[in-house]
This record gives C-alpha cells, structure tokens and sequence, in this order.
C-alpha cells in the first residue's frame, strides 16, 4: 500500500523553507484527508495513518505514503498533524502509552488541528514540552469545502516562534491564519466560532421557513438576502442546499453538539452568560434525539420545520 520513499520538496517549496520535509497526518477524515492532500500538492512527503484503510490508500494514490500506526508516523515525521473528532482522542493518540510522544524526534512540530476543550490543548501542550515538541492548538474552520480547497481559517494557540516555524505547513491547508494566543486559546476562538455559526445557522434555518410558509419564492429572496447586511458565509455556502433539503455532512451535526458543550463549559468556567448559545445547544440535541445527528449541521432547518409545524422531521434523511 506504500508508495515509494519520496525525495521531499523540490527547492523552494513549502516544506524546504521550514527545513519540515516530512509531515505526518494522523486522521484522515471529511476535513483531514483534503488538508493531506493539500500538503502533497504543496510539495511535502507526507505519511498518513487513519484507523480504517481506505482513506490511507487515497492519499497514497494522491502522493503521499502509508504508516503502520502512530509510533510509525511519529518515529517518521519531522512535523505531526493530528485531526480528530474529541479531546478523548486526542489524549489517546498524543499522550497514550503507545503515543506520539513517547516515538517522537525531539524537536517535533506537534500541530493539533482537532477542536477540543482548551483545558486539553494545554494539558498536551505542557506534556509536549517535557519531551522535547513544539505543541501548537490550530482548529481550523470553513468545512470541508474550505478543507478541499485550502481556504481554512486557522486560529492558532501556543509560542510564537512555534508558530512562525509551522507557518508554511499552514499557508498549504488554510487562508487565514493568525496566531490568537498561548496554550488553548486556538480552542477558545474555535469555541467562540461555533456559537456564531451554530447562531447563524438557527436564524438562518427560521427564515427560510419563514419564506416558505410565506408563499414568497425562496430562491429569489435568497439572492437578496445573501447581497445585504443579512448576507453571511452559510447562506452563501449552504442556502441552496437547505431550500433543496440535502444535507450530505460536511460538518455534522454531532460534532457541533459537541463544540457547543465546549462552548458552554468555557463560558461557566469564565462566568459569562451565553442564553442563545443554549438555546441552539438544546435544538442540536433535540435534532440528535431526532435521528440527525449524522447529517450536515444546516440540517437543523428539519427541526426547525417541525417546530414550525411545517412537517416533521426526517429520520436519517440525507
């Protein structure tokens, strides 16, 4: 399943300019798969590893090449991204006894582009240190349409001159990059943009039923709205697709339930109020207790249909 050993990027690319030649990616899912990707495009030797096979073989066929497992891709890597669903996970493939951290080169450029609770980022970052990595908490936002096309937004916590050195492996998956902080503050600003868009999306979810229970032609109100101060990024991206009622996942739904609780958590441990923050929590798990969970989260426009008594909602509909 491997490729042949690749000899690195050509003289002037990305991956020579940071003397990080070798990338190690592990978790090659809806957004890590394309951000690998991008990093073979941008001229890197990039090694992947996923639990299950098949989006390892892709990148193989993308240029990239195949690792045994975690310590394979440590042992490996000058640098190593991790992109995973939750803090769990991420526990378990950085600090785990058979762990990125006990097979890494010292010196290794650990990346975490996962969204989890910041209070994990700096648990691992504190551990990264003591082995002798450079730790950085990079989510990212923009789905995997902003994945594909390497147009992330990449807010990233941890030391500055870390950050200048992954600098370049950023510019290959992301549009906007901007260092936000120390430890964890990359998750606190990746908390903060999913209450925006999970907000963003509920009004936006109303409104459609809105027009529609109205009688008005959705299409053309949308042009509209999307030219106005109304305008925002979901309707640009997903209008189209909730009028149409397809919500192939991008970005499910669990997964915001789940930044949404860590949204929350961060605003009871700093004592701030966020009521519509949840509110829109409690319709991600009523969606969820509905079937939804699996779909895109502009899915919520189902529920949101059925609260309106429009129709109700479609287990598994996708």
């Amino acid at each position: 399943m491997s490729a042949p050993p690749r000899s690195g990027p050509a003289s002037g690319q990305k991956g020579r300019e940071t003397n990080m030649n070798t990338v190690g990616v592990i978790g090659l899912g809806v957004m890590g798969a394309p951000m690998a990707a991008n990093l073979v495009k941008a001229g890197y030797d990039v090694i992947g590893y996923n639990r299950s096979p098949g989006p390892v073989e892709r990148l193989v066929a993308a240029g990239g090449r195949a690792a045994t497992g975690v310590p394979d891709v440590a042992a490996r890597a000058d640098a190593v991204l991790t992109v995973l669903p939750d803090s769990p996970d991420v526990e378990e493939v950085v600090l785990g006894a058979d762990g990125v951290l006990r097979h890494a080169r010292d010196g290794l450029l650990l990346v975490d582009f996962s969204t989890i609770r910041p209070e994990t980022s700096r648990a691992v970052a504190e551990a990264a240190r003591k082995a002798g990595a450079r730790p950085l908490d990079a989510p990212v936002s923009g789905g995997e349409r902003g994945a594909i096309e390497g147009a992330l937004s990449i807010m990233v916590g941890g030391r500055k001159e870390d950050f200048a050195a992954a600098k370049p492996l950023f510019d290959a998956v992301g549009r906007t990059v901007v260092h936000v902080g120390g430890d964890g503050a990359g998750q606190t600003v990746k908390a903060a943009n999913q209450m925006i868009v999970g907000g963003v999306i509920a009004v936006v979810s109303e409104a459609l039923i809105l027009l529609e229970a109205s009688g008005v032609p959705t299409g053309s109100a949308l042009t509209v709205l999307k030219g106005g101060l109304a305008g925002n990024q979901v309707m640009n991206v997903k209008g189209d697709s909730m009028l149409a009622r397809s919500f192939e996942p991008g970005f499910r739904i669990d997964l915001h339930h789940k930044d949404l609780g860590i949204a929350l958590a961060v605003a009871r441990a700093t004592g701030v109020t966020t009521p519509l923050t949840g509110i829109v929590a409690q319709l991600l798990t009523a969606a969820r207790a509905r079937g939804l969970g699996s779909l895109d989260h502009s899915a919520l426009l189902l529920l949101v249909e059925e609260l309106a008594g429009r129709a109700p909602a479609r287990e598994g509909r996708a």
